[in-house]
């Protein structure tokens, strides 16, 4: 198939590209490559594969809806992974234009070419953290979303609510993906796994926020685009049995789903820092801090749904997923 990956420089869309071509499919990917965090790893993340036959690429902003017309309209694509975003929690409570500009105003433009140029399938990111200050574990799809405690999460939120609309409106199948604390070879900078792998590798100490009571469903980047390429190729459709007086936040009327995708096994924060200071053989100080304006304790995701509709089975341990990260991590940065 042609299908259209946004931020094939960043860790999932990259991950997700490379995948795709492996299995025969055209890709053309866009990406704004910005410094939100090292340009250099996003250059090595597409050396991967920028040379690839099947593979185009273009440099562009979604906020730029010229670029993104441009794109479909010269590669006609019939999927779409919309993967691009300004992430991030604690940089959102910074720099909130940006989010309003990647995250609202390139997804209208995502939706607005998928919408013109008949796209049979648009998946698009969404993120765990639209679930808030909700407490019930393991969080579903059912359940309510109305407390976003970042402008990330509320972003990530009117994605889904933006896709409905088009789904309900113009008939374009459409399924968001919540994403549960991705990690692994080629994952970001900003996330708490390279920050540990960075201080602990240096024998510096680890902030370890809500007094190191955080769980977090960690989940090794293969399982995520296993997912992803199997909700990719199983079209959202209309829930026959969905109730317009008790609705199912998770699908609707119009072809439209949202789905948790994660590992379905939290882990402790302290557990994971453990597994992280055997693999790479040291210890190091733990500072027990306060919660971070922004953040939740706990994440667990009830991925029934995800298992049910595409057969999705994610079986990386986090022993062998921080393993494998540990791994790659010493490569790329040149450690014995």
């Amino acid at each position: 198939m042609r299908i259209l990956v946004t931020g094939t420089a960043g860790f999932v869309g990259s991950a997700l590209a490379e995948r795709l071509l492996v299995r025969g499919d055209e890709v053309h990917g866009i990406d704004n490559h910005n410094d939100y965090y090292d340009p250099a790893l996003k250059e090595a993340r597409l050396a991967r594969f920028a040379g690839h036959p099947r593979y185009t690429h273009q440099r562009a902003d979604l906020a730029d809806g010229e670029a993104v017309e441009q794109a479909f309209a010269s590669f006609q694509p019939q999927r779409v992974a919309n993967l691009a975003a300004q992430a991030g929690v604690r940089y959102s409570l910074k720099n909130p234009q940006s989010y309003v500009r990647s995250n609202l105003v390139g997804f209208t433009h995502i939706l607005e070419a998928c919408r013109h140029h008949a796209v049979e399938h648009l998946v698009y990111a969404s993120s765990s953290s639209v679930y808030g200050a909700n407490r019930k574990l393991p969080f579903s799809v059912e359940d309510p979303v109305d407390h976003p405690v970042s402008l990330y999460a509320a972003s990530k939120k009117a994605n889904e609510l933006m896709a409905h609309t088009y789904s309900h409106l113009f008939g374009l199948p459409t399924t968001g993906l919540r994403f549960f604390t991705v990690y692994g070879p080629w994952g970001r900078p900003d996330m708490s796994p390279m920050l540990f792998a960075d201080r602990i590798s240096r024998g510096e100490p680890i902030d370890v926020f809500n007094f190191g009571n955080h769980s977090r469903d960690f989940t090794y980047i293969d399982d995520i685009v296993e997912g992803v390429i199997r909700t990719l190729d199983h079209v959202a459709q209309p829930d026959p049995s969905h109730d317009v007086e008790q609705p199912n936040p998770g699908s609707s009327q119009a072809p439209y789903r949202v789905y948790n995708i994660g590992n379905d096994q939290p882990v402790q924060l302290l557990r994971f820092i453990e597994l992280m200071e055997q693999n790479l053989g040291r210890s190091v100080e733990k500072r027990l801090l306060p919660m971070q304006p922004g953040d939740v304790p706990d994440t667990w995701a009830d991925v029934s749904a995800l298992r049910r509709d595409v057969g999705y089975a994610p079986n990386t341990s986090i022993e062998e997923g921080v393993r494998r990260f540990v791994a790659w991590y010493r490569e790329y940065h040149h450690l014995p």
